[in-house]
């Protein structure tokens, strides 16, 4: 038995709830003058005016607290009530400086989602929200809980040239191994964060602090991280990653052939010769094909690294904070010369990065050799025109976590029917009502953009595991077809007076947001009312 140190002010805002009650509450015994908590395996006794181990429960006066209010959406809301913190069933909505209209809500625009619904520890039980409602005049069913996740990471997309470090590195926080750089994409760095051995596997402090480190992703805080043999990163979701202390502004536009190939009409008749360099392929435009089509004159360039196909070369340099990705302070350097029997006096050069950042202009003296020169305005603007194709510089963060155990069984007594009607795409499957992608293949494998869940959807157990919200959206008929706990189904009327059903009738706080306009509504998506 565990108790948590710190007390944590238990704000008066937030009703009672005797979490987890019913007929399995008696199943911890609590010593004297604590109360016992079984939402998680750590089964803490807590002391009045302290909170548990994970933060989400607490006791007040001899009462198990759920901190955090259940998070219910609306397609649209009030100014006045968005964001707006209610009891179920309040005793005095008046008195309560809130008229209880929201209660009223039209039932198709009203979802509950998995935030601070509490979970189904121990396994046996069914999800503490199962809710029934119609949608186009369909019956419906909607399985709320917040599952323990063990086996979850996040998957992180740094959109940048700038080298990270290297394929499979050890990535850490506050010097513990928490994930490793995985393949790079087109135009983005991608990270692998968490996960189970990272969880589980090692120390008891690297887990530690890899679930800290995940919540705070998750919750869309910033998370400092260091790179074995590569760069130091800040990432927070849906901002800029700071790389090596430096904020990232862009996202190439393309490799350099691609560069090359977009913007060959415009350089034409304003150049001889263009080079974009890039970690992966470094652009040439008279070799290049585009160059070829528009009949532009060799120029009898030179160049460093292993050609791929004509105007196209792999290895010019190596990965870097530089030009394109590269190592490269001096592009001139990855030229081997030029082809004295083409080449000529006067050719004019532009060397530029795959964003634009950076760009040099060079005419070739009587020896052939380039000298830097002040790049013509027309160029100039080609080269803008580069960098205003490139996207804002972004961290995403993906959460991905596998749904089994309690989720399954707060669903159905059957787990496997479960399995299979979400892979016959009869259930809809949703994070704090983001849409989530579902893996093929065997198990419940979900993925979702912690950008389009509520934010603080995330908590943490210390198991340690990651506390995540998931909601199950189906017809009745499916439900009952898949062996659902149809006794437990409440109406949502009934729910948004009453709370969870394990509640036994005590008061619970909501929350209500209003649906993100870039997420659909979860009960309206076929093949639920196809």
């Amino acid at each position: 038995m565990t108790e948590h140190s710190k007390t944590d002010g238990l704000p008066a805002t937030l009703p009672p709830m005797p979490a987890q009650a019913g007929a399995d509450a008696g199943a911890v015994r609590a010593a004297p003058g604590k109360v016992a908590c079984n939402a998680c395996p750590v089964l803490c006794q807590i002391s009045d005016g302290r909170a548990g181990a994970c933060d989400r429960y607490a006791n007040r006066g001899g009462l198990l607290v759920r901190l955090d209010p259940v998070v219910v959406l609306r397609r649209t809301l009030d100014a006045d009530d968005a964001g707006r913190l209610v009891p179920f069933a309040p005793a005095d909505a008046e008195a309560a400086g809130w008229n209880g209209d929201l209660l009223h809500a039209d039932e198709e625009e009203v979802f509950v989602t998995g935030v601070g619904s509490s979970t189904t520890y121990p396994d046996y039980k069914p999800a503490p929200f199962i809710v029934g409602s119609r949608a186009r005049g369909v019956d419906m069913v909607t399985v709320v809980t917040e599952g323990i996740f063990s086996y979850c990471s996040f998957k992180v997309k740094i959109d940048t040239d700038r080298y990270l470090g290297p394929e499979q590195a050890g990535i850490r926080c506050r010097g513990e191994v928490v994930g490793h750089v995985t393949t790079a994409e087109y135009g983005s760095q991608m990270l692998s964060l968490g996960g189970v051995h990272h969880l589980t596997g090692g120390s008891k402090k690297e887990g530690r602090v890899t679930v800290e480190m995940m919540q705070a992703l998750g919750n869309r805080q910033p998370v400092e991280l260091s790179i074995d043999g590569g760069a130091q990163v800040v990432v927070q979701a849906g901002r800029a990653p700071i790389v090596n202390g430096v904020e990232e502004q862009r996202m190439r536009v393309g490799c350099g052939s691609a560069t090359i190939g977009i913007f060959a009409q415009q350089l034409r008749d304003l150049a001889d010769e263009v080079v974009v360099v890039d970690d992966h392929i470094t652009g040439v435009l008279t070799e290049h094909q585009a160059g070829r089509c528009l009949d532009m004159r060799k120029s009898g360039i030179r160049m460093r690294g292993r050609k791929s196909t004509p105007g196209r070369y792999f290895q010019v340099a190596n990965p870097g904070t530089g030009w394109g990705g590269t190592d490269l302070a001096e592009p001139l350097s990855i030229l081997e010369g030029w082809d004295a029997g083409t080449a000529w006096p006067g050719l004019r050069l532009l060397m530029t990065s795959t964003t634009g950042e950076h760009a040099a202009w060079y005419v070739l003296d009587d020896a052939l050799n380039p000298v830097e020169r002040d790049m013509p305005a027309a160029v100039r603007a080609v080269v803008a025109r580069i960098g205003e194709n490139c996207e804002p510089s972004l961290s995403t963060v993906l959460f991905l976590g596998g749904a089994g155990g309690s989720l399954r069984a707060g669903v159905t007594g059957n787990p496997v029917l479960l399995t299979r009607a979400i892979k016959a795409a009869l259930v809809n499957v949703t994070c704090g009502g983001a849409p989530a992608y579902v893996w093929p293949g065997g198990g419940i494998t979900v993925m979702a953009d912690v950008m389009r869940m509520p934010e603080n959807s995330f908590g943490t157990v210390p198991t340690p595991a990651i506390v995540a919200p998931v909601e199950f959206s189906m017809r009745a008929d499916d439900y009952r077809a898949l062996g659902g706990h149809a006794d437990r189904v409440r109406p949502l009327a009934e729910v948004l007076r009453r709370g969870a059903w394990h509640d036994d009738g005590a008061p619970q706080s909501l929350r209500w947001m209003e649906l993100p306009r870039a997420n659909p509504w979860p009960l309206g998506q076929p093949p639920l009312l196809g």
